[in-house]
């Protein structure tokens, strides 16, 4: 006598946490607040760059600004997508 195997039943994966709204409310505050030096680097990068007498010494703190503000752009999308898998 030969036994059958029971017919296959698809379980869905488990769907990921979901994150507290007050979580995500922080996060994106966090991300616009961390968009402002970005913004102010655009500005004094640029105003820097028209000028005729660029001083180089600048240029770090321009670098380091455009880096924080990329930082909250990716905290605000992080905040959106929400968590992954």
């Amino acid at each position: 006598m030969s036994e059958t195997p029971p017919p296959y039943q698809y379980i869905p994966p488990p769907s990921p946490p979901q994150r507290h709204g007050c979580v995500v409310v922080l996060m994106v505050v966090i991300g616009v607040i961390l968009l402002l030096p970005g913004l102010c680097a655009l500005i004094f990068g640029g105003m820097a760059l028209s000028e005729k007498g660029y001083d180089p010494g600048f240029t770090p703190f321009i670098l380091f600004g455009l880096l924080v503000g990329f930082g909250g752009v990716m905290l605000i999308r992080a905040a959106i997508k929400g968590p992954s898998r």
